[in-house]
């Protein structure tokens, strides 16, 4: 199994990223990461934030492509960090100086301040080369990037549209536990170890796609967060119409009555926001 060590590490998605290891479709890699603050929690440097261990080229990715990539296992130290301050989150213009807590992470919990916190270990950030220009590991497009949806996590495969020949796969930011919005700008920060397997479909889609074994997730990242919420939702109904072939208008009540809309977060400088189609409107309940 192939190993991406922490290090070999990129603070930006671009069409010109130099891959670091080189896998076939099929293959496990292991990739080694850093907290999104690389350690450093006096002071955020803005300009390092979420270093993405990577990237990895995929042979036989191709533009057009998507990119199958199954979370088999996160491995959690015995401890994280999270953060906040004047000017950080949702409510930072309330907040005076900067602040760090340390937390204990235990088989099970999360402890902060002796209360025990459900352990949920995600991975923030996930993406591929974008089409054009370069988007920093702080922020998500169409090409992934810094997603912070708590639903990537064990046992789910993340889709994500192929841009550039051979992908170029990178990841980091891994969260002990988060809630959605990530309110405060951070969440249980921790390094990790995160295995994966690497396919390659030949299916086309247009945002990243989330598949656990009850229902598909299509994420969408916009810096207004009203337009990502209409844009999520118009995929959403396309995702049913194209899947079960009926026209537009049944698809769209079909999504109201059954299609769940959220916010992954709020705080980076793309909003992400999902959508979660239920797989029982196309197997039957």
């Amino acid at each position: 199994m192939k190993i991406v060590p922490a290090q070999r590490c990129v603070y930006s998605f671009s069409a010109s990223m130099v891959p670091v290891e080189e896998v076939y479709p099929g293959e496990q890699v292991v990739f080694e990461t850093l907290d999104a603050l690389g350690g450093n929690y006096d002071k955020i440097d803005f300009s390092k934030v979420n270093p993405a261990a990577g990237p990895v080229f995929v042979n036989g990715a191709k533009p057009g492509d998507t990119l199958k990539v199954r979370i088999k296992r996160i491995e959690l130290p015995r401890r994280g960090v999270i953060v906040t301050g004047k000017g950080f989150g949702v409510l930072g213009d309330e907040v005076e100086g900067f602040h760090t807590k340390e937390l204990e992470i235990e088989k099970w919990a999360v402890l902060f301040d002796g209360m025990r916190i459900p352990i949920h270990p995600m991975v923030g950030v996930i993406g591929v080369a974008p089409q054009e220009g370069e988007y920093p590991t702080g922020t998500a497009h169409r090409h992934g990037g810094n997603m912070d949806t708590k639903e990537i996590t064990e046992n789910v495969t993340v889709h994500l549209p192929v841009f550039q020949e051979g992908a170029l796969l990178a990841l980091g930011d891994v969260h002990a536990t988060m809630g959605d919005g990530e309110v405060c700008v951070s969440a249980c920060e921790v390094p990790a170890k995160v295995v994966v397997e690497i396919d390659v479909s030949k299916e086309e889609i247009k945002w990243p796609v989330i598949e656990t074994n009850d229902a598909y997730y299509i994420i969408v990242s916009l810096p207004d967060i009203e337009e990502a919420l209409k844009e999520v939702t118009r995929e959403a109904v396309w995702f049913i119409q194209r899947r079960k072939t009926v026209p537009f208008t049944d698809a769209y009540m079909l999504a109201s009555l059954s299609v769940d809309v959220g916010i992954s977060h709020l705080v980076n400088p793309a909003k992400t926001v999902k959508a979660r189609i239920p797989k029982y409107i196309f197997t039957g309940v």
